[in-house]
C-alpha cells in the first residue's frame, strides 16, 4: 500500500520506517529541508534503538523516501498520516496550528483518488470533524472558482471531485522502545464513521495485527479497537492520564513510606501481584516527564474545564508530580545541610533511558532549583554527553564520563535509570568525591553494592 507520513518527529518517523519495513511504500514529508537532506543521507534526526538501521535498509530497498514536497506526498499516498507536533500552550490546551496547516495543505493538493487522512498526532477530542472541515477549506481555497454564491467548502469539494475520510489512529509508543512497540502493540485503535476507511486501515495494519514482525509470533492477533472518532481520541488521553496518575499515586505512597519507615519497593511489589492493579508504572521516584504525559494530562484537564467539569483527580496527579521532582533536593539538604557552595553530580539528563529527549525532563527542574540554592551542578548522560547537546543546559557542566562527573562532587543523584549506570565503577568514583552520598532518584541501583563501595545510599520511600 502507498503511504504518506507528514511530520518526521518521534511518532511520524517511527511510523513511516516501520510501515516501510513491513512492505508498504512510504513517503515521509517534512518542511525542514536540512532535516530531509539528512534523512536522505541515512541519518536519523532522533535517537531510537534500531531505527537508523531500519531506515537505511528500507530506503535502500526503495520502500522509504523523504521529501519536503507535500503535493508529491499527498498524490503518492492512499493513506495520509498527519504526525506533526501538538505542543502544550501555557493554558494547558494543545497547540494545533501545525495540524491545521497540514490539513489545509492536504486539501489544496487532493485529487479525485480516494484518500484516508489519519490523525496520528495527539489532538483535542473532537478534532476529527475539525480536520475534515480544514481539509475542505483547503479544497475550497484551491477551487475558489467552483464556489457558487451561497455555497461553501463542501460544495466546492463536491465540484472538485475529491473523496476522503478522516480516521483517528492514536499512538501508544514509548520513547526508547518505539520500534518494538510498533511491531508488538497491546492494541490498535481506529476511530471513524466510515466502514470504507476502517477497511483500508485494517489492510494497512494486517502485517502488524498478524504479528509478522513481532518478537513472539505465537501470540494471538493484535486486538483492533474500532470506534467513533471522539472515543478514539479520548482513549489516548485517558490511557496516558491513567498511567501518569498511577505514578503520582505510588510517589505519594513513597513519601508516606519515608515518614513511617516502610520500603515502597516492597509495597509496590506486594501491590503488583494483585491482577486488578499490576506491577507496571509502580516505580517510585522523581516523577514523570517527557513530551506525552505532561501534555496529555494538561489537555484532558483543559477539555474538562471547557465543559465545566473540575477534573480534581487529574489536577492532584499533576500537583504531586510537581512536588516529587524536587524531592531529591530535600534529600540532598538532609545529607549535606547547606547546598550553597556544594557540587552535585547528576547521573542522567533525559526524561527516560534510550532516548535523547529532554522535553519536560525532571533533570531540568533539579538543575534550576540546585542553581537557585547556590550549588554547582555537573551531569553525565550516555547520549547527551556523546552528542554534545547543550540546549537548556547552560548552567550545567556536562561531563564526558562518570569519573569526571564524580571528581570533587559532594553528592550524586541518579536521575535517569540508564541500564549502564548499574555497572559503573562506583568504588573508583568514591575515591574522587569529597563526600560520598548518592540519592537514587529512581530506586534503581543496588543499595548493598553502593554501600560496599563506600557510598551513603538514599532512596525514595525507602
Amino acid at each position: 500500500m502507498r503511504v504518506c507520513v507528514i511530520g518526521t518527529g518521534y511518532v511520524g518517523l517511527v511510523t513511516g520506517v516501520c510501515l516501510a519495513r513491513v512492505g508498504h511504500h512510504v513517503v515521509c514529508v517534512d518542511n525542514n529541508e536540512e532535516k530531509v537532506k539528512s534523512m536522505k543521507a541515512g541519518q536519523a534526526p532522533i535517537y531510537e534503538p534500531s531505527l537508523s538501521e531500519m531506515m537505511q535498509s528500507s530506503a535502500q530497498a526503495g520502500r522509504l523516501e523523504f521529501t519536503s514536497d507535500l503535493k508529491a506526498g499527498v498524490e503518492h499516498g492512499d493513506v495520509l498520516f498527519i504526525a506533526v507536533g501538538t505542543p502544550a500552550l501555557p493554558t494547558g490546551e494543545s497547540d494545533t496550528r501545525y495540524v491545521e496547516a497540514v490539513a489545509r495543505g492536504i486539501g489544496s493538493h487532493l485529487n479525485s483518488d480516494y484518500k484516508v487522512i489519519v490523525n496520528k498526532s495527539t489532538v483535542p477530542i473532537g478534532s476529527g470533524d475539525w480536520v475534515r472541515m480544514i481539509v475542505l477549506d483547503g479544497v475550497a481555497e484551491r477551487h475558489k472558482s467552483l464556489v457558487t454564491p451561497g455555497g461553501g467548502a463542501a460544495e466546492a469539494a463536491e465540484e472538485a471531485n475529491v473523496d476522503f475520510d478522516v480516521v483517528s489512529n492514536p499512538e501508544f509508543l514509548r520513547e526508547g522502545s518505539a520500534v518494538y512497540d510498533t511491531f508488538n502493540p497491546d492494541r490498535i485503535v481506529l476511530g471513524s464513521n466510515s466502514s470504507k476507511a476502517l477497511a483500508r486501515m485494517e489492510e494497512l495494519y494486517t502485517p502488524i495485527v498478524e504479528r509478522e514482525m513481532a518478537a513472539d509470533k505465537s501470540l494471538p492477533p493484535v486486538p483492533v479497537v474500532m470506534t467513533d472518532l471522539s472515543s478514539a481520541e479520548m482513549i489516548k488521553y485517558a490511557a496516558n492520564s491513567f498511567l501518569a496518575t498511577k505514578i503520582s499515586f505510588i510517589n505519594e505512597v513513597a513519601n508516606i513510606c519515608d515518614r513511617v519507615g516502610a520500603d515502597v519497593t516492597q509495597v509496590a511489589k506486594g501491590m503488583g501481584f494483585d491482577s486488578r492493579i499490576g506491577d507496571k508504572f509502580l516505580q517510585a521516584g522523581i516523577g514523570w516527564g517527557g513530551s506525552c504525559f505532561p501534555k496529555d494530562v494538561s489537555a484532558l484537564i483543559h477539555t474538562a474545564d471547557d465543559y465545566k467539569y473540575n477534573a480534581q483527580l487529574l489536577k492532584s496527579a499533576v500537583d504531586v508530580n510537581k512536588r516529587q521532582r524536587l524531592i531529591t533536593v530535600e534529600k540532598l539538604q538532609q545529607e549535606l545541610k547547606i547546598l550553597k557552595g556544594k557540587t552535585v553530580g547528576l547521573l542522567g539528563l533525559t526524561f527516560k533511558p534510550d532516548t535523547d529527549d529532554m522535553r519536560d525532563a525532571p533533570a531540568l527542574n533539579l538543575i534550576e532549583e540546585l542553581n537557585r540554592l547556590g550549588a554547582k551542578v555537573k551531569a553525565y548522560d550516555p547520549i547527551i554527553s556523546q552528542k554534545g547537546m547543550r540546549h537548556g543546559l547552560s548552567d550545567v557542566v556536562v561531563e564526558t564520563d562518570p569519573e569526571r562527573l564524580a571528581d570533587n562532587c559532594d553528592a550524586l543523584v541518579l536521575v535517569t535509570d540508564w541500564p549502564q549506570f548499574r555497572e559503573l565503577d562506583y568504588k573508583q568514583m568514591t575515591k574522587l568525591m569529597k563526600n560520598c552520598a548518592i540519592v537514587d532518584g529512581r530506586n534503581f541501583l543496588d543499595r548493598e553494592a553502593l554501600e560496599a563501595a563506600g557510598f551513603h545510599y538514599v532512596g525514595v520511600g525507602r
